[in-house]
């Protein structure tokens, strides 16, 4: 049943319009909707997609909200942060970066926020 379902993320915003433009702009994701309740929607490939929330006071998870599973990490960040996007570094314990990308196994990994905290990651697996 639901392994064969299309997958909404919904995401908390403060801001739908300041958000939906790093969605259009920084991102570059296609802006397909936007509900009654102000939710916009975004295109995120096979079938997903990404749905913004606007919210009096919202509270951003801690964690990664949401992965984009890449084929080339590096051209990928490369590629955002030419349009603004802002990726995160680390150095402690086992997680550390190298020019935003941590190195996890059999996969790589970059995290960076949306406009309204919302922590977005890009991966990569290398097997």
């Amino acid at each position: 049943m639901l392994t064969e379902s299309a997958v909404t993320t919904m995401l908390p915003v403060r801001d739908a319009i300041r958000a939906s433009q790093f969605y259009a702009d920084t991102l570059g994701l296609r802006k397909i909707a936007t509900a009654q309740d102000g939710t916009c929607y975004f295109e995120a490939g096979h079938g997903d997609a990404i749905g913004l929330r606007p919210l009096p006071n919202p509270v951003p998870s801690q964690n990664t909200a949401m992965s984009f599973e890449v084929s080339d990490i590096e051209a990928e960040v490369s590629e955002l942060e030419r349009r603004g996007a802002e990726f995160q570094d680390f150095d402690s314990g086992e997680l550390r970066t190298v020019n935003h990308i941590a190195t996890l196994g059999d996969e790589k990994a970059a995290w960076f926020t949306d406009t309204e905290g919302n922590i977005l990651c890009l991966h990569q697996v290398t097997e």
